[in-house]
């Protein structure tokens, strides 16, 4: 079987270890404590009461369908057509069936470190290898060495690219992607683009440079997104894909082995969210209240090497000595009541690190926080 070849959850076995215990300030899951956009729980009442409960369309209901094209070719400023969104049952659902159609028993996919574990265990379960390109840090924040980067996706089937990443918040410029998809096609590599965080950036721009707007319809490219991080959705479980023109139909026979569609209430609460302009807007100010509190809380420790990140709703920091990162995370809950990610969670290459998700409370934060440096300060 190929579930031996799946590394169990750093982050999980943490925050079961939190969960065990009262009076834990956790910062752990990649989730905000902000509610959801009050339009979709009044669409998602209303479809339910209209009795909206049989099996939909397996591509998504033609109306959300359309919705995200004209959203998508607005925020993007490039033609997006509904021909090639299918909709999905969460953002790991959009990669679980991205693998599913591209990715074989002893193909290589490459992956950009650190990073959320998921892409690599998928790969890992359909028993393909898997190369990493370590981001690198500097006193501005991570960088992504671009010559590496080509030199290991010789031979490769996939690159998985997550701009905004999880967890450092590194977010790849649109020269960048231009330079990337230029890579992946002298070289025969699909891309399969993660951007769920796209809406969360720190720097004014209503979204992070996307692969849709350098790509042509036709090119190898997947792009995989959800409404769980932009628009506070993680419940609902609704994702969606940008397809190679002409593929949806193919890969909507995937949809079909992996989920059988989505919820048609599910996906008209989505529609809603899409229609309320104003919620990311504030879900992004709300994220960027808490990112001020935990970089000023970091700011000017001797033990801590940290720059607020570009986008995304984490702080991946550094801490000078910190040999197991995990066992750290463990003492953390134990011994001063506060959860987070250790960083070997997201690979080898984030041994040393801890993610703090800083999409919440102030309070909570500001509680954490004051926990987290005392904690910090015993390391020798």
């Amino acid at each position: 079987m190929g579930l031996e070849r799946l590394a169990s959850s750093q982050l999980v076995g943490v925050a079961r270890e939190a969960f065990s215990r009262t009076g834990v300030d956790f910062l752990c899951f990649g989730e905000s404590d902000h509610p959801c956009p009050t339009s979709t729980v009044q669409a998602l009442t209303q479809a339910l009461q209209q009795g909206h409960t049989r099996y939909p369309d397996i591509r998504g209901i033609p109306a959300l369908r359309e919705t995200l094209a004209h959203y998508l070719s607005g925020l993007h400023q490039v033609a997006v057509d509904e021909s090639r969104i299918a909709v999905t049952a969460s953002g790991m659902a959009a990669l679980n069936v991205a693998f599913a159609s591209l990715v074989q028993a002893g193909d290589t996919v490459v992956v950009i470190g650190p990073c959320w574990p998921n892409p690599c265990n998928l790969a890992q379960l359909r028993g393909a290898r898997v190369r990493r390109v370590a981001l690198r840090q500097s006193a501005s924040g991570f960088l992504l060495d671009l010559e590496e980067l080509q030199a290991t996706l010789w031979g490769a089937k996939v690159l998985v690219l997550n701009s905004p990443n999880n967890p450092t918040g590194w977010t790849a410029s649109k020269d960048q992607l231009r330079r990337i998809l230029a890579m992946c096609r002298a070289l025969g590599v699909w891309v399969v683009s993660d951007e769920v965080y796209s809406r969360l950036t720190y720097d004014g721009r209503a979204a992070a440079p996307s692969m849709l707007e350098v790509a042509d319809e036709n090119d190898r490219l997947i792009v995989c997104n959800s409404f769980s991080k932009g628009w506070a959705m993680t419940g609902f479980r609704v994702g969606w894909l940008v397809l190679p023109q002409g593929q949806r139909d193919a890969i909507g026979e995937v949809i079909e082995l992996t989920h059988s569609g989505v919820a048609p209430f599910n996906q008209l609460a989505a529609m809603a969210a899409l229609g309320d302009t104003d919620f990311v807007e504030g879900f992004r100010a709300y994220c960027a209240r808490g990112r001020a509190i935990v970089s000023d809380a970091l700011a000017g420790l001797d033990n801590v090497v940290y720059s607020p990140p570009q986008a995304a709703f984490y702080a991946f920091l550094k801490v000078r000595g910190l040999r197991n990162s995990h066992d750290f995370a463990l003492n953390l809950v134990r011994e001063h009541g506060v959860a987070l990610a250790p960083g070997t969670a997201f690979g080898a290459d984030g041994e040393g690190y801890l993610r703090i998700c800083f999409a919440q409370k102030p309070e909570l934060l500001e509680r954490a926080m004051t926990k987290l440096v005392k904690a910090l300060g015993q390391i020798a």
